[in-house]
């Protein structure tokens, strides 16, 4: 896909970007605990004071469904960016005169009832912020809202630096990829993926299936998984994708040997047992030793890597085994330059980070849904009105 750049909207001097941020951090007490999403503004600030213009971010902060909540307001947030930018970050509302700072924060979206309607007056009311647009914010792109989709309409639009990046490695992975690509979906649930399962497996060349949504794979093979979580209404539909991935030419990859347990808990007496001999009473809640070493074979024959969701309950050890090595199986072949390796998702970056290899993965997203969106093959409307 082509899209703008800061780079494509020429000299800013003079000029105002109006900028679609993700500034949705875990506050405790107004105080913001983790300023990633605030780093991730930065680039892009500072790309548009290098060219010579100011910034004006728009952001939503949590749900308030149209109306003004004090508690979700952007204000407490504003200490913290500024001293990520290291400049003077000013914060005011929609129709407030606005002051001197060369960065400007505007009050939660989403307190306009016309933000999720996308309603053009509010689209125009935040248009008439700024002489261009930018969004850089991927984690809202999967939704037409006033801020994302209807301002880019009027106004010269471009992906920022972070969206810019998110863009390419996406596109690197599923997009225009090096083949063999091998994607890893796993999680508790079937039902929660079977968009992103049937759109991959006519896009890469295997799809390891982990967590609890591999017991109901094995279960529709006719194998007895004893009292592990299942879907069981979904026996047919499973079917039905390995049928897809057979006629695509994608090998579906399903664990060999599990790790079970008659607790759901951490430290669990447990055992290593063939996938088809789980006995009544006994839950799955890992991958074996003889699948992980199956499954980093698969990828060190591959060129690309896109995973989403654990392999198993690795909030728990030991039951976090299988998903800590093939994570750091994938990282190692990464920086090595031999995979490159795409991620996306609140329990995947969780693992990663829990398995100590996020910084190894060439891309993590911390976009849950618009990830998984652009999993299942959608048109992400955030995006496509960034088209050139």
């Amino acid at each position: 896909m082509a899209f703008n750049r800061i780079s494509d909207l020429g000299d800013l001097t003079g000029k105002t970007a109006v900028v679609r941020v993700d500034l949705n951090v875990p506050m405790v007490g107004g105080v913001v605990t983790d300023d990633t999403r605030l780093q991730a503004v930065k680039p892009t600030v500072d790309a548009i004071a290098a060219a010579g213009g100011r910034t004006v971010l728009l952001a939503h902060f949590g749900r308030p469904k149209g109306k003004v909540e004090p508690e979700m307001s952007l204000k407490p947030v504003v200490p913290a960016l500024a001293q990520v930018l290291g400049r003077a970050v000013g914060f005011y509302g929609l129709c407030e005169e606005k002051g001197s700072e060369d960065v400007i924060v505007i009050e939660n979206t989403r307190f306009h009832p016309g933000e999720e309607t996308n309603d053009p007056t509010l689209a125009a009311d935040f248009a008439a912020l700024g002489d261009v647009y930018v969004n850089d914010a991927f984690s809202a792109a999967h939704r037409a809202h006033a801020s994302t989709e209807g301002i880019a309409k009027l106004l010269p639009s471009a992906a920022g630096e972070t969206m810019g990046a998110e863009l390419e490695a996406l596109e690197n992975a599923l997009g225009t990829p090096k083949k063999p690509v091998v994607a890893v979906v796993g999680g508790a649930k079937v039902s929660s993926k079977l968009a992103v399962l049937e759109n991959l497996v006519q896009q890469v060349d295997h799809l390891i299936i982990g967590g609890g949504m591999a017991n109901t794979f094995l279960f529709a093979q006719g194998i007895d998984i004893g009292a592990s979580l299942c879907e069981k209404d979904l026996k047919d539909t499973a079917l039905v994708i390995l049928d897809k991935a057979e006629k695509s030419g994608c090998v579906v990859h399903l664990p060999s040997d599990v790790v079970v347990a008659r607790e759901f808990k951490a430290h669990a007496e447990n055992q290593v047992k063939p996938a088809s001999e789980v006995a009544d009473g006994e839950m799955i809640l890992d991958a074996g030793p003889a699948t992980v070493e199956m499954l980093s074979e698969v990828l060190k024959n591959c060129k690309t890597l896109v995973w989403n969701g654990p392999m198993g309950a690795f909030e728990m050890e030991p039951f976090d085994m299988a998903t800590v090595a093939l994570a750091k199986a994938a990282a190692a072949l990464s920086d090595a330059g031999a995979l490159l390796t795409v991620a996306g998702g609140g329990d995947t970056v969780a693992a990663l980070a829990h398995a100590g290899v996020k910084d190894s993965f060439t891309h993590i997203s911390t976009a849950g849904g618009a990830f998984l969106e652009w999993m299942e093959g959608k048109e992400l409307p955030g995006v496509a009105a960034l088209e050139k």
